[in-house]
């Protein structure tokens, strides 16, 4: 559970979608939740505030396989900004992110067809980044 008492969500942000995935009530178990077009990801995170009472939100960094970040970790850290002034109340922490698309697309290679992979993936990744947080005791 996040340091203030509520469910902590993972976001995969993208130029268009953003994967969510959001974790149980103890902050044990990561589950993927949706993509959402990036333009509406604020209303979703409101609702989630609200209705589940969301504390902490875990954003994905992307870096390079050095650890560096390049134009898209800028993009994503300006996105992070806007999101920290528009929801004061919740605490924003940023995750390295390096590799868990890559691990979701595994993880999706075999299933069903490759329409919308694209949009499964986000979400998969988002979880996939989550559990490791709550796996390592963030989120306590």
């Amino acid at each position: 559970m996040s340091p203030s008492g509520g469910r902590v969500v993972a976001l995969d942000l993208g130029e268009v979608w953003t994967g969510v995935a959001v974790s149980d009530p103890t902050g044990t178990l990561a589950r993927p939740l949706e993509v959402v077009r990036t333009g509406e990801l604020d209303g979703l995170l409101r609702r989630l505030v609200r209705e589940e009472g969301v504390r902490e939100v875990l954003v994905g960094m992307p870096r390079t396989l050095r650890g560096e970040r390049g134009f898209q970790a800028r993009r994503v850290s300006d996105r992070l900004c806007a999101l920290r002034a528009t929801f004061p109340e919740v605490r924003f922490v940023e995750w390295d992110e390096r590799l868990t698309t890559k691990v979701a697309s595994g993880m999706l290679r075999e299933g069903r067809g490759r329409g919308r992979r694209r949009e499964r993936v986000d979400h998969i990744a988002a979880a996939r980044m989550l559990q490791e947080y709550l796996e390592l005791g963030g989120g306590a």
